[in-house]
């Protein structure tokens, strides 16, 4: 499953315009309202997409939401790999780093530098089914390009042009406004298009031996991920098994996986994730499975999914879901 650094939902809240309800989007991620924002930690892309258009269906300027988002971030809200973009000696070191290490920010993006006869292509590519969140998304993206890449080169940096893959969501002069030159939508792909001598400028901080002591801790923090990559998938099933008999305990999962629970835990949270939140993840995806595929009741569903009560299971399931598990059974019965 794609996840996506929490560091975005903190960012998207922040630019709200004032009155818009925000706290039950923020609990339905199981994010704490009041928590501190911790790039390591990790939501599902898909969660998050469907957070960020209800988000912008609420705002009265949903449109430039993600513009706004975009525009506000620096390289040092990335934590190291933020400070390997700007330490880059050019911005063209900086894109490679993005092609490198990208993945320590959320599985769901991919960057990379092309070259074509307009010039360089900085493209993005989103894990996802194209749905409305995941093009706020990277809207949002491609304007958090821009505004670091301005940050850190000595250059007036100016891409040639703006591409999103999806149709516009409103008057197309907004974002040309935004970002300075043309922007076309309908083109194929979600990129920068940026000219030899943009990417070829010094970063006003670029020091060669900064930029690779941030590359050995990013090739760390890239291995810690790649050896944890499947170890959330195998705690979720772990604790998908054990559901029917009561919410399993860190210690039981950690003996079935053969590890310790404090190498659990640490593995765990290395890889963006707490326990109770994977625990919270396999009894989500579990609960909507039987809903959709079974003809269990709702006091059966809550039963399996480890509630003794149904009251507390529809209480979870719509922080989970944002409806009730008897209107989510519903709909998945008229699809």
């Amino acid at each position: 499953m794609s996840q996506i650094t929490s560091l975005y939902v903190h960012k998207v809240l922040s630019h709200a315009s004032e009155g818009v309800e925000t706290e039950d989007l923020l609990l339905h991620l199981g994010l704490a309202p009041d928590g501190t924002v911790n790039p390591k930690l990790m939501v599902p892309a898909d969660t998050f997409y469907d957070f960020f258009a209800t988000l912008a269906g609420r705002d009265p300027d949903g449109v430039t939401l993600p513009l706004r988002i975009g525009a506000t971030m620096r390289s040092d809200d990335y934590g190291a790999f933020g400070l390997a973009w700007k330490s880059a000696p050019t911005l063209r070191g900086s894109f490679h780093r993005s092609e490198r290490y990208g993945h320590v920010l959320g599985s769901a993006e991919t960057y990379s530098l092309q070259e074509s006869k307009d010039g360089w292509y900085f493209n993005l590519e989103k894990a996802g089914d194209g749905r409305l969140g995941m093009l706020l998304s990277n809207e949002a993206s491609m304007s958090a390009v821009d505004v670091i890449c301005n940050e850190v080169s000595v250059a007036d940096f100016k891409p040639l042009a703006v591409l999103f893959k999806h149709s516009p969501r409103g008057d197309v002069a907004v974002f040309e406004a935004h970002f300075g030159c043309p922007v076309h939508f309908e083109s194929g792909r979600d990129a920068l298009l940026l000219s030899a001598e943009s990417i070829d400028a010094p970063n006003k901080l670029g020091d060669e031996t900064i930029a690779k002591f941030f590359d050995t801790h990013l090739e760390k923090e890239l291995a810690a991920i790649k050896n944890n990559d499947g170890l959330e998938q195998h705690v979720r099933r772990a604790v998908a098994q054990c559901l029917s008999e009561g919410v399993p305990t860190l210690s039981l999962i950690a003996s079935q996986l053969g590890m310790g629970s404090r190498t659990l835990q640490r593995r765990l949270s290395d890889g963006g994730h707490s326990f109770q939140s994977v625990v919270d993840m396999a009894r989500r995806d579990l609960a909507k499975r039987l809903l959709r595929e079974t003809g269990y009741s709702l006091a059966e569903v809550a039963f399996l999914t480890g509630f003794s009560e149904q009251s507390a299971f529809t209480r979870a399931f719509k922080r989970w879901a944002g409806q009730t598990p008897r209107s989510y059974k519903l709909g998945a019965s008229q699809r």
